[in-house]
């Protein structure tokens, strides 16, 4: 049979060198249709096993995830470019995910009592069924799991549409889950083009719909979603603001901005993007920033000492190239990089622009790259005022001395998450997403385990 589409294999290509690593068909409509019925009967037994068994799993796929750790960062690495160190923490930050899950995730989905007087009404959390989830390439493993975890734990099964340069990682996923004891269906790859995508939204065997990705894809994601009358959850885009006070522990603020801007070679939708410093400290915060970013080893992603690897798609790197340039035109300056690194890897060097405006591209847009933006703010009011001036509310930092001040000025921030005297980053503790173009749902904590179920009055002997 022929492919959905007219293209007819997923590429892994391994941005450090530019060679094809992996090759793998797209699956017709049979296929889908089989994965669906694998999906759906899942659901009708996983939806019955008691809690306690499901909590059971998601502690056994964290020994899962850790036999295979080094099997997975190498995977993570060659398909995607995230230097090693950084793809094994990954893997394991993903068992730690699973562990608290299976620790605290049942009394989340315990009934709920409500006002009703004689308490004889309550809440049943209970699952929809197969949800699709549609995910990036960026956190390979992370982005998946981070979702895949509480909605199994819910009851739910979990389709799994990843993106087409990673698959190597989504089948050593659904391998990790065999190994965990997870019965066929519960978690399924999915490996289709966007067509593919479009027929499984529609398909009634389908509950529900997770998205991370673009501002884009999230926008003809939510529009399929809503034609078919399904729920879905967008974590996209982001231009996140990192806030500087003139009272801020400047070496401390440093640190924090060099890592929240240059991890994962700067691939994080939640990173910190915009640097926006109060004036009082602008030039010398400046000054130890570009010397820090200048000391961070770019280089082989296979290397322990590497920090900044290549960037994941070439595409990409053309991309941000152009938004670099389109802000230098605008009058910004450059401070340091600003260019592709010759040769067959997809490099683009740690890069500082400085006076940049609120009228600039890189204020405005997104930049997917190891890209710092530096904007000068008048006082802690106007950082407010720059910091909100966007179509994005992803996450946002705050480093200031003055812990009154720094929740005053949380209480104004439009964005999903606030870091203070930090950058920004997930946890399975707290809810994790956006406002405004940056989508909308949670992930993680209670709101993760909740967001794909059905809340269910349940109303005894009512008089």
């Amino acid at each position: 049979m022929n492919a959905i589409a007219h293209q007819t294999h997923a590429l892994s290509i391994n941005p450090a060198t530019g060679e094809t690593v992996g090759s793998y068909p797209y699956e017709n409509e049979s296929q889908l249709d089989a994965t669906l019925n694998r999906a759906t009967a899942a659901f009708r037994t996983w939806r019955r096993q008691p809690l306690s068994q499901r909590a059971e799993r998601l502690q056994a796929l964290a020994g899962a995830l850790r036999e295979q750790a080094e099997a997975m960062a190498q995977m993570i690495t060659l398909e995607m470019g995230k230097p090693i160190v950084q793809a094994r923490a990954e893997i394991e930050k993903c068992a730690q995910l699973s562990e608290w899950y299976a620790a605290h995730g049942p009394a989340m989905l315990a009934a709920e009592p409500t006002l009703v007087d004689n308490g004889s009404a309550h809440i049943e959390y209970r699952p929809l069924g197969p949800i699709l989830a549609v995910m990036p390439w960026n956190f390979p493993v992370w982005q998946v799991l981070r979702g895949a975890v509480p909605t199994l734990l819910a009851g739910n099964t979990y389709v799994l549409k990843h993106a087409p340069n990673v698959m190597g990682s989504a089948y050593l996923m659904k391998a990790a889950f065999h190994k965990a004891g997870f019965a066929e269906g519960l978690f399924e790859v999915l490996n289709v083009t966007q067509d593919g995508v479009s027929k499984a939204i529609a398909d009634p065997r389908i509950a529900a719909v997770t998205l991370t990705g673009s501002v884009r894809a999230g926008m003809a994601i939510g529009a399929q979603a809503g034609a078919a009358l399904k729920k879905c959850v967008l974590e996209l885009g982001g231009c996140d603001p990192f806030i500087v006070l003139n009272d801020a522990d400047l070496d401390a603020a440093v640190q924090a901005a060099v890592i929240g801007r240059f991890q994962n070679s700067g691939q994080v939708c939640a990173a910190a993007k915009r640097l926006i410093i109060e004036a009082g400290v602008v030039d010398a915060f400046t000054a130890k920033f570009v010397e820090a970013s200048r000391q961070l080893v770019m280089g082989d992603p296979t290397s322990t000492h590497t920090y900044v690897g290549p960037m994941a798609r070439f595409d990409l790197r053309d991309e941000l190239h152009g938004q670099v340039q389109d802000t230098l035109a605008e009058g910004a300056t450059l401070l340091l990089g600003g260019d592709k690194v010759p040769g067959a890897g997809n490099y683009y060097a740690p890069t500082v622009l400085a006076d940049v405006t609120d009228q600039m591209t890189s204020f405005k847009q997104e930049l997917f790259g190891p890209v710092a933006s530096i904007i000068s703010a008048r006082d802690a009011d106007h950082a407010v005022a720059l910091a909100n001036d966007s179509e994005f509310g992803l996450t946002a930092s705050i480093f200031t001395r003055d812990s009154a001040k720094a929740r005053a000025i949380a209480d104004q921030l439009e964005t999903g998450g606030i870091f203070v005297n930090a950058f920004s980053v997930s946890d399975p503790r707290v809810a994790f997403g956006g406002v405004k173009k940056s989508g909308f749902g949670r992930e993680l904590s209670h709101f993760g385990v909740r967001e794909f179920c059905n809340a269910q009055t349940v109303w005894l002997d009512r008089k």
